[in-house]
């Protein structure tokens, strides 16, 4: 079973959701109320995905977002959250989340989210992506495939692995790469990461 970690301080939402993942026919293998909680039960647990809320009593969901992804690649990371600003949606794209939901989504929503961040988790998933993209006019008008693609490059994977990664071909990976370097100018990756790093687009 593929199983889960719910990392939020409100329990009528830890309980919900653990309710809905279980007839979902997920395993939930534990719960945090607050950032340090969440870190240790991460790291203990080694769940497949989490669920984690932006809003902790001690410090930033994308903290928690930001260091799972650092140290695991295929760990699926889903936002929950009630903050609905472009900012926020743009920094969990940015930290490495797979997923991004707001809570007054339909619960079956928030599993598909688990379900998607746990085959893709280094594709990111959010119905308002576009949407806030548009009104950001972010990335030198980068779409967010692109944006996915750039925010892997400081790793130094491969093509090859990017492309694993986001389960499509190395030529589309190749075309994605061919697309940043014109739209930001840049003539190599050295290039595209320090014109990305200086714009804010990479953290």
């Amino acid at each position: 079973m593929i199983s889960v970690l719910i990392i939020d301080d409100h329990q009528v939402v830890r309980e919900g959701l653990r309710s809905a993942l279980i007839r979902a026919n997920y395993q939930v293998v534990g719960e945090a109320a607050s950032k340090n909680e969440g870190l240790a039960q991460v790291a203990h647990k080694s769940p497949d995905v989490i669920v984690v809320d932006l809003n902790l009593p001690d410090g930033s969901g994308l903290e928690i977002v930001s260091w799972a992804r650092s140290v695991s690649k295929v760990i699926g990371i889903v936002v929950l959250t009630l903050n609905d600003e472009d900012d926020h949606l743009l920094a969990a794209l940015q930290a490495g989340a797979s997923a991004y939901v707001h809570k007054s989504a339909p619960i079956g929503e928030v599993i598909s989210a688990v379900a998607h961040a746990f085959s893709a988790p280094l594709s990111f998933s959010s119905h308002g992506l576009s949407a806030a993209l548009a009104r950001k006019n972010v990335g030198f008008g980068l779409t967010s495939r692109e944006l996915q693609v750039l925010a892997l490059l400081p790793s130094g994977q491969t093509s090859s692995k990017i492309a694993s990664s986001l389960f499509v071909t190395e030529a589309t990976i190749k075309t994605h790469l061919s697309n940043i370097y014109r739209k930001l100018n840049a003539a190599n990756r050295t290039e595209a990461v320090a014109i990305a790093l200086s714009h804010g687009l990479l953290n």
